[in-house]
């Protein structure tokens, strides 16, 4: 008779789910999410490090090197579980590129605005510390471009331009830790590496004035560490 009631009892636990017997707090803490802020939205600062090859329009190879940019933005985030959300973020990019040409130090300045949308795996939302991995599409869209002369004895009087579209498409991805600022968890200071990959070629076609410049590169690569600050609701 003890078994019967033994088992009915567990049969109950299980099935109803605690309607006909309170459930432990052990087992809520480790099975229900209750506690999981789903909106999340935050700010974040990103220096840059990119490097694409330059071309001059008759064909000439100009050496380049990898420089140091930056990033400035926001995210949108919908967390589904503790482990699992997706994450949209706008980022102002300020690329730059330095090199030598004609005797002269050069640098190109190259903005996007770039719009990720990726998904988000997540050690434990809830944690005081979470451990995520983000991969996803990425447009951008160029907002403009610039060749500057840094040094040189005033007889550059060349008007530069550079070749480039007016959008871009790539795979980013990336890791971070995020570390809990108070009790309740729903504000984080993170702190991570992005990389993207650009998937399209964003040369144009120069003009056929000699002193344009185009990308000489299929795609371009970026590679960056964050800091942050993200509310959870």
């Amino acid at each position: 008779m003890k078994k019967i009631t033994l088992l009915s009892s567990l049969f109950c636990f299980f099935v109803f789910n605690g309607f006909c017997a309170p459930i432990p707090q052990t087992f809520k803490s480790l099975h229900a999410d209750g506690d999981l802020h789903r909106v999340e939205f935050g700010f974040r600062f990103m220096p840059t490090f990119s490097n694409f090859d330059m071309a001059t329009s008759t064909g000439g190879t100009v050496k380049s090197e990898v420089t140091l940019g930056y990033g400035i933005g926001g995210i949108l985030a919908f967390n589904f579980s503790n482990h699992v959300g997706i994450q949209g973020e706008l980022m102002y990019n300020s690329l730059s590129q330095k090199y030598k040409d004609q005797d002269l130090d050069r640098k190109i300045n190259v903005r996007y605005f770039n719009i990720p949308l990726m998904l988000s795996l997540n050690t434990d939302k809830t944690a005081p510390v979470n451990l995520n991995v983000v991969f996803g599409p990425q447009l951008g869209v160029n907002m403009g471009s610039n060749i500057s002369s840094s040094s040189g004895n005033g007889s550059d009087t060349l008007q530069t331009v550079i070749a480039l579209k007016k959008s871009d498409f790539g795979i980013a991805y990336g890791a971070g830790l995020e570390f809990a600022l108070n009790e309740i968890h729903t504000i984080r200071f993170d702190l991570g590496f992005r990389g993207v990959y650009g998937l399209m070629n964003i040369s144009k076609s120069s003009s056929q004035n000699s002193d344009s410049y185009s990308v000489k590169k299929a795609n371009v690569r970026t590679e960056s560490l964050y800091l942050g600050l993200s509310f959870l609701f």
